[in-house]
């Protein structure tokens, strides 16, 4: 049975739709009470903002983009822009300006291959990047092309823009679509079974119903001051860090230049560690990963304050109560969640997938249970099929893939999305992932284990920073871990070896543990920026075959 549907849910593209993305960006731009707020900050290397850009100002650098681009030949109907940026302002400029000129936004992460990047940008008509897209684009060109031919490059640079000149029509509001017409507003990366990723089409009403829906749940004024952690070509970050901030006439808050986004880098949860206090934000989206780093962080500020959760806050995040702090892309142990909410700290954790424009299930401050990730959004219903694989029906739906992959979900002929991850649901309606469908190891044995909550247990130990395991046909798991610089690798294999005996079945277990020193180019090779493993790599790299070419390690 479905639980809950509780609004009519869209049909495909062309079929009548709600409130547009765009109308929500134009309203929050134009608002008169909004002029002279800060709407992006950027934090210096002391933690102070350096860079600050006010509501008025935006819009007027996103006036000026607007113009250039009104100017630019389009292949198709549409413009088909691909934006390789970092977390600057220039992307926040570029992604309100591609939304109201309604273009075809493709956004690349700066971590990709230039394989990958060419993949993703073919038949793009123009490239917006900033100083660092560039420099990571002269990279990638120096291996292969990415980019058409005939593709027309423009470097953003918002104090360039503000100067410019912009017809005064641009700086009102996008007019009004026609009711119904309804469009894809982006093209976002998801992984598939090769080295190219395939592009899910998203719709411009299938983004705001997300946003509405999300605005909805979430404590009012939650927004005001939002700190961003991962990069921005990730949907979730632009449905938080922009369009959620935006609804609460908020500031979006960025981190230096020179600090590493969470899920770029191995090391990234400890080094953005200093910069919670000072950006003293309202909100913010993390990994399980920098969950973790948090909750050793509280445990050692506790000490110095008595364990007065308001105190612990104040010194971490600059600010007590402690923020909104949300979850998701991978699984976090409860064991976590408990040990952050012994010094007043709240996370919560949610689930979603870009083919819904992202979040399908979160856990709200009014109605919150842990070790689920939440009940389903208002505009969302959702449904298990017979094998316990999770369907989804929701007003944010996708409007299909830019390639075939065989790892494409499926929408059947009712509307649903099979979504390929196996779940429960309570009598409550709570979600529980508890896995794969494609990744149930069916070991020699026939027992079958679902990895992702292995992989969670296992990275409650302080010195595991990454960890996949896989098992199909082996008679017990084989387990790839990262572990921290210095960690000595047999005092490590004990220390596996033992919480596996002490928290997980025999099954359960990885009885022939590889660790290996995390790095930059080791995390970037067996690990998404979400922190998702790439299976495949590591199931070879795990291989007998494969067991010679692994790097100085132990097992």
């Amino acid at each position: 049975m479905p639980w809950p549907e509780r609004t009519p849910t869209a049909g495909p593209l062309g079929v009548t739709a709600g409130p547009l993305i765009e109308e929500h960006v134009g309203a929050a731009l134009a608002d008169p009470a909004a002029q002279e707020l800060p709407l992006v900050e950027v934090l210096g290397a002391d933690g102070k903002v350096a860079v600050r850009y006010t509501y008025r100002q935006t819009a007027r650098a996103v006036a000026a983009l607007r113009f250039l681009l009104d100017r630019w030949p389009a292949r198709d109907e549409q413009l088909k822009v691909g934006v390789a940026m970092g977390n600057t302002p220039a992307f926040l400029v570029a992604d309100l300006a591609l939304i109201q000129h309604r273009a075809v936004e493709v956004p690349v992460p700066l971590a990709f291959s230039a394989e990958q990047a060419a993949g993703l940008l073919e038949g793009i008509d123009v490239l917006l990047t900033d100083q660092a897209g560039w420099d990571r684009l002269e990279q990638w060109s120096a291996q292969r092309p990415v980019v058409p031919g005939d593709c027309g490059h423009l470097l953003v640079d918002v104090e360039e823009l503000l100067e410019a000149p912009a017809p005064a029509h641009f700086l009102r509001p996008a007019p009004a679509a026609p009711s119904g017409a309804d469009w894809i507003c982006k093209v976002i990366h998801t992984s598939g079974t090769t080295s190219r990723p395939k592009g899910v089409r998203i719709r411009s009403a299938g983004v705001r119903s997300l946003v509405d829906s999300l605005h909805h749940e979430m404590p009012a004024g939650a927004y005001s001051r939002y700190l961003s952690l991962v990069p921005f070509s990730l949907l979730i970050e632009q449905v938080t860090a922009v369009y959620l901030v935006l609804a609460d006439r908020g500031t979006t808050v960025l981190l230096p230049p020179s600090a590493p986004l969470v899920g770029t880098s191995a090391t990234a949860p400890a080094q953005v560690l200093p910069y919670l206090a000072p950006a003293a934000p309202s909100a913010l989206v993390v990994t399980p990963a920098l969950a973790e780093v948090l909750a050793t962080e509280a445990e050692r500020l506790a000490i110095d304050r008595a364990a007065d959760p308001a105190a612990t806050a104040e010194a971490l995040f600059g600010r007590a109560p402690a923020p909104l702090v949300c979850c998701g892309g991978a699984p976090i142990t409860p064991q976590v969640l408990h040990r952050l909410e012994a010094h007043g700290i709240t996370v919560y954790e949610g689930y979603g997938l870009s083919e819904n424009s992202s979040v399908v299930c979160w856990n709200t401050p009014s109605a919150r249970r842990v070790g689920t990730v939440g009940r389903p959004l208002p505009h969302v219903a959702v449904r298990l099929a017979d094998d316990g694989e999770l369907l989804v029906r929701s007003a944010s739906l996708f409007a299909g893939y830019s390639r075939t992959d065989p790892s494409s979900c499926a929408l059947d002929d009712d509307g649903w999305l099979h979504t390929g991850d196996l779940a429960t649901v309570d009598e409550d309606g709570y979600v529980r992932i508890v896995g794969r469908k494609k990744n149930v190891i069916i070991t020699a044995s026939g027992r079958n284990v679902a990895p992702e909550w292995v992989e969670a247990s296992y990275t409650t130990l302080p010195f595991v920073r990454a960890v996949a395991v896989c098992g199909d046909g082996l008679t017990a798991l084989r387990g790839l871990f990262l572990v921290e610089p210095g960690t000595d690798p047999d005092q490590a294999v004990r220390e596996i070896t033992a919480h596996g005996e002490r928290h997980l079945s025999a099954v359960e277990r990885v009885h022939e543990p590889r660790v290996l020193t995390a790095d930059e180019e080791l995390y970037l090779r067996f690990f998404t920026v979400t922190g998702r493993p790439r299976r495949p790599v590591i199931a070879g790299l795990l291989s007998e075959a494969a067991a010679p070419e692994l790097p100085a390690a132990a097992a």
